[in-house]
């Protein structure tokens, strides 16, 4: 923004060059490229003038839109504008420029030469750029990790700038202490800047510098804790962005520090890599060293340790040259931490984990060097030296109280390993339990389903060890309470929509609109590589939107007991599947008792499955000559025997003939049951917890009674199996044809007592909550699920693999399936392995024509599936209450 020359300056003349330059200054922040082509005239006519003011204005606007556009030659155009001034005798006008070059300076790292400038610039400037003057020195200050005298800077430079009137310094100077509250927990004070500085940006037309707080205030949003409000920021600030063109690398940035907490690994790493290229592009030295060092923390926790090591070891090299020591200090923790999850144990790594704690503790990063005393309280547990631990803790009591839920949930994953480690087995089990707590607050206050679902990432350490000790004692009630503290903890809540999401629901139209048009080209042979980019930023839409919404007040199930499992059992059997190390164990609950079992290594069950999947969609669709489908019948009688004992011969003594209800883990989610012989022609149903299973089957015992019967386009068959079963459902609301809409089937699936849909499926292992039902107007999303006010008591899916779910840590469940059951779904039947269009249809009638008989639903598909059931009946597994 330009301003009158100071007073010991001579004033510029008003001669054309001048105000041509004066013009361009007044629009280098707002509008760069325009001003860079208005200066270019300027300097021009300046020249051919003789007028050294105007091309003094012109230097200096030259290099602010260059600096606004992240460009190198900011430098030079600014070096030029000093040399010009002290030539022409301008030493105010020196000094002005020598602050701008000081903030370029510091942007490329260079910090020494940015204080040099700024203390050549000190003795000249008066008013307002003395207050530009400090604003600038506070930046330095920061860099270089003094940070009472950033703050110091920061109170001098204010008041200053508001007398000078001078908003656009001053909104920055808020912008910039708002970040050093937030790096020292002071949230309040941060938001509060935040927003008086997006208030003056606005106020003098600076969009893009009001979406650069908008980021900031995404960023202290996150520190808080609150994820879905962060997002909203980041959303809105991009927004901006993609309208107007252009990449916000510091955005970038912020938004990989946003996503780790949610344990959105995958993206966050790709952002912080976009920042780092882009940064590196731009020249801009400072940051980029940052974004190495976060870009080192999300490699970590996407179980890369040598690229986080190597990245880490990049930021301190250039934090070291740019004289940064608090930034160094950060570097050699995040080195560290690489090296301790590479699995180096050892004392010289305990050595350094001290020597971190106590640099971090100085330089004032107080989340880090609570997580350093942790890293030395893991090493001296492992090295035997429990004294060392008990220390490292007594260093760090706060980290189980403060700071980001990771933080939290390993601080009392260290307490209890130290009193693992002096005998307190108790203890440390009350450890891990307040550990537990801590996370089902953290993923109670988010509303989005895939974010709750990463959540349980968190929860890992605490939960192994926790189950860990249960088995080593042999105590199947304890071990069932440990696996159901973590299983499947984000189904236990209920999706939380935003009432009457407009926008949400436009983008799902949209989406359905786009994904439809690409069916059509893809059938017709034209090129949708464009239409595919548009579906995939629609997908990215909707997500983001879905990610904002809060959670409600709630609460996980309660963990069921023996004693209650074995009353609704009655004469069935619970087979509670646990993997530990890379070994298979099985808690059975029958008879009254529970019982723990050994079964073998989880890399043989992995293999078989494979197979077994494989073959069954091959003996399925036919593909083959008669000898290789023989080959294949072979193979999958082999590799579904083999399961048969790997999974279940251990546990035919307790098992007998019962009927079972099985809650698989991991891979064996996807397993098809009824391919197992033991378990051919007997009642099973699958469920995802057994706490989940228990509210399916309570909620059983009241289903509304209303039918649905829907048809979907595109599917041989459908309209015979639909037909045949609305006359078994005469007053069966029956939606086919163009009447069978997203939203009409949405509608009347919404409390349904019985639905059976039969509908092309799709499982999205890129995206779950994208896997869908093809309908008249589009796919029904498991976005458009979590719509339903009341998911069907029981769901058929008659056609492709949509009983596929999305499994991450803790067992979560992401999909068709999850989503149902979280909804309050009480049984679905549904294939794990791709079947053939209507090749069901015999094996979906004679389901229920047992279901009309009375038979419950896992006993009514076993009845349909034959003893031996074929490849396409095999394929069908009932889940839930059964």
């Amino acid at each position: 923004m330009a301003r009158a020359a100071p007073a010991h300056d001579r004033p510029f003349q008003p001669g054309p060059a001048a105000a041509l330059a004066e013009q361009a200054l007044a629009l280098a922040l707002a509008d760069p490229g325009r001003a860079t082509a208005l200066a270019l005239q300027a300097r021009r006519a300046a020249r051919a003038e003789g007028d050294a003011g105007a091309r003094f204005l012109a230097e200096l606007a030259l290099g602010e839109a260059a600096k606004e556009r992240s460009h190198s030659a900011s430098l030079r155009h600014l070096r030029q504008a000093v040399q010009v001034a002290e030539r022409a005798g301008l030493a105010g006008h020196a000094a002005r420029a020598r602050i701008s070059l000081a903030g370029t300076l510091a942007l490329h790292g260079d910090l020494a030469g940015a204080a040099r400038e700024a203390e050549l610039a000190e003795p000249v400037v008066r008013g307002g750029d003395l207050g530009r003057l400090l604003a600038q020195q506070a930046v330095i200050a920061y860099l270089q990790g003094r940070l009472d005298d950033t703050l110091a800077l920061y109170r001098r430079a204010l008041p200053i700038l508001r007398r000078a009137g001078d908003a656009l310094y001053e909104a920055r100077v808020l912008n910039n202490r708002a970040m050093l509250h937030s790096y020292r927990g002071q949230l309040a004070a941060a938001d509060e800047d935040l927003r008086r500085a997006e208030q003056l940006y606005r106020s003098i037309g600076m969009g893009r510098h009001a979406a650069l707080v908008e980021q900031n205030l995404g960023f202290v949003a996150a520190f808080r804790g609150d994820l879905p409000a962060a997002l909203a920021w980041f959303d809105r600030a991009d927004a901006w962005f993609r309208e107007h063109g252009s990449v916000d690398a510091i955005g970038l940035r912020d938004r990989c520090e946003a996503l780790l907490p949610a344990g959105l690994v995958v993206e966050a790493r790709r952002a912080a890599e976009q920042a780092v290229r882009h940064l590196a592009a731009e020249g801009r030295g400072s940051h980029l060293a940052e974004a190495r060092l976060l870009l080192s923390e999300a490699a970590l926790r996407d179980g890369d340790p040598a690229s986080a090591r190597a990245e880490a070891e990049r930021a301190r090299r250039a934090f070291a040259r740019q004289r940064r020591p608090r930034w160094v200090a950060i570097a050699r923790y995040a080195e560290l931490r690489a090296a301790w999850a590479a699995g180096e144990r050892s004392p010289a790594l305990l050595a350094a984990a001290r020597r971190a704690a106590a640099g971090l503790d100085a330089a004032g990063w107080t989340v880090p060097a609570l997580d350093s005393h942790l890293i030395a309280a893991d090493l001296a547990v492992d090295l035997g030296r429990l004294a060392d631990a008990q220390g490292a803790l007594a260093a760090a009591p706060r980290a189980r109280r403060r700071g980001p839920v990771d933080l939290r949930s390993r601080a009392w994953h260290a307490e209890a390993l130290v009193r693992l480690a002096a005998g307190d087995r108790g203890g440390a089990e009350a450890a891990l339990r307040a550990g537990m707590r801590v996370l089902d607050r953290f993923r109670a206050a988010l509303g989005a389903t895939e974010l709750r679902a990463h959540a349980s990432a968190h929860a890992a350490d605490l939960a192994r060890l926790g189950l860990r000790l249960a088995v080593e004692e042999g105590r199947a009630a304890r071990v069932l309470a440990w696996a159901e503290r973590w299983r499947a903890g984000s189904l236990h809540l209920r999706p939380v929509r935003p009432s009457g999401d407009s926008a949400l629901a436009a983008g799902l139209a949209e989406l359905r609109r786009v994904a439809g048009e690409v069916e059509q080209g893809l059938l017709a042979g034209r090129d949708v590589a464009a239409l595919q980019r548009r579906q995939a930023g629609l997908e990215q839409a909707v997500q983001r939107r879905a990610r904002q919404v809060a959670g409600h007040a709630g609460s996980s199930l309660p963990i069921p007991t023996v004693a209650e499992l074995s009353d609704l059992l009655g004469e069935r059997a619970l087979v509670e599947l646990l993997e530990l190390d890379g070994r298979l164990h099985a808690l059975v609950v029958a008879g009254g008792r529970a019982s723990l079992h050994f079964l073998g290594g989880l890399r043989e069950v992995t293999g078989e499955l494979d197979g077994l999947r494989f073959g069954l969609r091959r003996l399925a669709f036919g593909h083959g000559s008669p000898a290789s489908l023989q080959a294949a019948e072979q193979a999958v009688a082999y590799g579904a025997g083999r399961l048969d004992e790997l999974l279940l011969g251990p546990l035919r003594p307790r098992l007998g003939g019962r009927p079972l209800v099985l809650v698989p883990t991991g891979v064996l989610h996807a397993l098809p049951w009824a391919a197992l012989p033991s378990l051919a022609g007997r009642p099973v149903s699958v469920a995802p917890s057994a706490a989940l299973w228990r509210r399916a089957a309570t909620a059983a015992a009241a289903a509304p009674a209303r039918v649905v019967v829907v048809e979907g386009p595109g599917l041989p068959g459908a309209a015979a199996e639909v037909a045949a079963l609305a006359g078994r459902y005469p007053d069966a609301v029956s939606l086919a044809g163009p009447a069978a809409t997203v939203a009409a089937v949405a509608a009347a699936l919404d409390g349904a007592g019985l639905a059976h849909v039969a509908a092309h499926g799709s499982f999205r292992a890129d995206n779950p909550l994208f896997s869908s039902l093809q309908l008249a107007d589009g796919p029904l999303t498991v976005y458009d699920l979590e719509g339903l006010a009341r998911a069907p008591s029981r769901l058929v899916l008659s056609a492709c693999d949509s009983g596929l779910s999305g499994v991450r840590p803790g067992d979560e469940l992401m999909g068709l399936a999850g989503a149902l059951f979280s909804l309050g779904m009480s049984t679905l039947v549904a294939s794990v392995v791709p079947v053939p269009d209507a090749a069901a249809m015999d094996l979906m009638l004679a389901l229920h024509d047992e279901l009309r008989d009375g038979l419950g639903t896992a006993e009514a598909l076993a009845r349909a599936a034959g003893d031996p059931p074929g490849p396409v009946a095999a394929s069908f597994v009932c889940f839930g209450a059964g």
